[in-house]
């Protein structure tokens, strides 16, 4: 049974080099991330990045996002979030990573399956909204690959979460949802922006997303008192193995720290 196996980091929220972000060294983090995934994960066909690369989209923080992941031994492939700065992230990494139909999206067709990494951006918005360009292009690319499995990675979660951050949503989520209902077997989509684990079957299809690699939240559900909390950690991949048979989605702490952070730290 052939086994495909990738790896997705999300929220990086870098700032220039030694320049902290909310109280935390997220190059450092990042850092440890390159380090997790070659000790461990060398054996991965790609590293998948689903946005939030810099906090406030600096031209440097490219630029050490481009040295951080230097190391690693696979190919890495990259989408923005709504805290990036698309032109300056194309100044770091080159035009070629920009598609004139999809922005900063691309399809990697790998172990049976097609692979996804859709940019849900729109400039001055923090929630995500796809634009009828982008809802063709993935359209057209869904409508390719009939013939095999689908996986998604994006920035912003499509499905309601009942938790605060679902204000950020992606704002029109029902268009999204008719283009994914083209096809047969979408697999999973896969999301970072939330800051926290979450597991879901959303109108028929699975969608997850992970914590990322900067700080996490608690889950703030509806009934639960006080407010939501910030905490340090932990720093979080997915580690993704897809098989003919289906798609399992591992969680792993690269970071280990829990405690709650001051709220001054996001003022």
């Amino acid at each position: 049974m052939t086994l495909l196996k990738f790896i997705v980091l999300s929220d990086l929220h870098l700032g220039p080099p030694g320049v902290p972000v909310n109280g935390l060294d997220t190059g450092a983090r990042l850092a440890e991330a390159v380090a997790t995934i070659t000790r461990d994960h060398a054996d991965a066909e790609f590293v998948l990045l689903a946005g939030d690369l810099a906090d406030r989209g600096e031209v440097a923080a490219y630029h050490h996002l481009r040295d951080l992941l230097t190391p690693l031994p696979m190919p890495v492939h990259i989408t923005l979030g709504n805290h990036d700065d698309r032109t300056a992230f194309l100044s770091a990494f080159g035009p070629d990573r920009d598609d004139p139909q999809g922005r900063v999206s691309q399809v990697i067709d790998a172990g049976g399956h097609r692979i996804i990494l859709l940019d849900t951006t729109e400039p001055g918005l923090v929630g995500g909204r796809l634009c009828q360009q982008r809802l063709d292009w993935l359209a057209a690319r869904l409508d390719e690959a009939q013939d095999r499995p689908v996986i998604v990675v994006q920035h912003h979660h499509a499905n309601p979460l009942s938790l605060p951050v679902d204000e950020i949503i992606l704002e029109n989520a029902e268009d999204y949802l008719a283009v994914l209902q083209r096809h047969p077997e979408i697999r999973q989509v896969i999301a970072g922006h939330v800051h926290l684990p979450s597991a879901a079957v959303w109108r028929g299809i699975p969608m997850t997303t992970l914590a990322g690699s900067h700080y996490s939240v608690t889950p703030h559900v509806p009934g639960v008192p006080g407010a939501q909390r910030q905490l340090e950690g932990p720093a979080q991949m997915a580690v993704v193995l897809a098989t003919s048979d289906g798609v399992t989605v591992h969680f792993q702490d690269h970071g280990d720290r829990h405690l709650t952070m001051a709220p001054g730290l996001f003022d």
